[in-house]
């Protein structure tokens, strides 16, 4: 009878749960799976927390997959979990609780934890981050108060949480260090579209505004910035970025940069060890965002089951998404370099600002704001690198009159 080898996954978020389907599609019964979170239920869906916080969806829609489903696939599923230390020597991990856990390989699927600017009052009552589900519990209460909420951070974390807390009922102002929101994913004009859908909501926001503290005795009074201004404020939700989970892998003696070092396999440098998510650094990248991590649970699957060749190149970074009900999507280098030549078509009346991006004859970036309806085609484009000369100068306008065979006539 073949020895069913003992495979602990450590983390129970998005990244591990997609591991964790993959493998029961991909090699069922191969190996006696552990799955240890930290948190008290199982893995949810992160992106629709602020969703959540607004009322516009409710706890069983976040869950990925019941306590069940593990148990049916023949999965152990321990929640509640953190592990705290692993040996690699003994092939065992400990937990919290002082329980030991063997295991033949492990994936280290940890994810990040929330940055907390290092500013005073930061340690006070009432300042919180906005990462998981007890946040966004704790923020609803907020809302319920009809609380003054500052928010630091004009990322897309940062302008979920504003806009749930509004929408909830907070009183909210939200405060940015950079001239525009969304500086990675956005260019200056669709930038401004989203700050004008956020102001119609009743979010107040300010720019360019560096924190200095913030204010109160035993609890949060306000927020202070560097130019001496005051915000009033009963709760601060710092939302400034994420920073892998490493340390675990870093104590057992794996090698750590930004996240866990991991190669084209997923896999780190001591055998039978992979690492995937927002933990894993590839390439010297971190990446954030959800489609990375699935893509990542997809080739750790399949060298679990034996497919040696498969590997991982990275992903080219797309955001697609509904902000505050304004649709926005960018991809590739929507910024340009001195080489590149841009198409812009714009209707501020409307809410509607396209830009693409070309190098040669090359899509190389974009960035729509309002209509996302052809999203999907110009990342395709972005991605394969294909020659787009032929429509080059209807591409602006959209996939559908861009490939009619009257406009290619034309």
């Amino acid at each position: 009878m073949t020895h069913q080898q003992k495979l602990l996954v450590v983390g129970n978020g998005m990244a591990s749960v997609r591991l964790c389907e993959e493998l029961a599609v991909r090699c069922p019964g191969r190996f006696a799976i552990t799955i240890c979170g930290a948190e008290p239920q199982p893995g949810y869906n992160r992106v629709l927390l602020s969703s959540f916080l607004a009322g516009q969806t409710k706890w069983e829609d976040l869950a990925l997959r019941p306590r069940s489903w593990y148990e049916e696939s023949g999965m152990t599923l321990l929640t509640g979990a953190s592990v705290c230390a692993v040996d690699f020597a003994a092939r065992q991990a400990l937990l919290a609780d002082n329980t030991m856990l063997g295991f033949d390989r492990l994936v280290f699927a940890t994810g990040s934890r929330p940055v907390m600017l290092p500013k005073p009052g930061m340690d006070l009552p009432g300042v919180l981050a906005f990462r998981d589900l007890e946040d966004a519990q704790v923020a609803q209460g907020l809302g319920e108060m009809q609380a003054d909420v500052v928010v630091i951070g004009g990322g897309l974390l940062g302008i979920e949480a504003a806009n749930g807390l509004a929408r909830c009922g907070a009183k909210v102002t939200l405060v940015h260090l950079m001239d525009r929101l969304m500086e990675r994913q956005l260019d200056a004009p669709a930038a401004g579209l989203l700050r004008t859908a956020l102001a119609r909501k009743g979010i107040r926001i300010v720019l360019g505004a560096d924190t200095a503290r913030i204010t109160g005795d035993t609890g949060v009074t306000g927020l202070e910035l560097a130019d001496g201004r005051v915000l009033p404020a009963q709760a601060v939700i710092c939302a400034v970025g994420i920073r892998p989970s490493s340390e675990l892998a870093r104590a057992a003696g794996l090698h750590v940069n930004r996240g866990i070092v991991v190669d084209d396999a997923m896999a780190c440098a001591l055998p039978g060890v992979y690492a995937l998510g927002e933990c894993a650094e590839h390439r010297g990248t971190v990446y954030g965002l959800v489609e990375p991590a699935h893509e990542q649970a997809a080739i750790v699957a399949r060298q679990l089951s034996g497919e040696a060749d498969a590997l991982y190149f990275g992903t080219l970074l797309a955001t697609n998404l509904k902000v505050s009900g304004v649709g926005i999507f960018s991809a590739g280098d929507f910024m340009g370099t001195a080489t590149s030549q841009a198409s812009l078509l714009e209707d501020r009346d409307a809410g509607w600002y396209r830009k693409l991006v070309f190098e040669g004859e090359k899509l190389t970036g974009a960035i729509l704001a309002g209509d996302t309806s052809d999203a999907l085609w110009y990342r395709d484009l972005i991605r394969s690198g294909s020659d787009v000369s032929a429509m080059r100068h209807k591409m602006i306008f959209g996939q559908d009159f861009a490939s009619s065979p009257q406009q290619q006539a034309a």
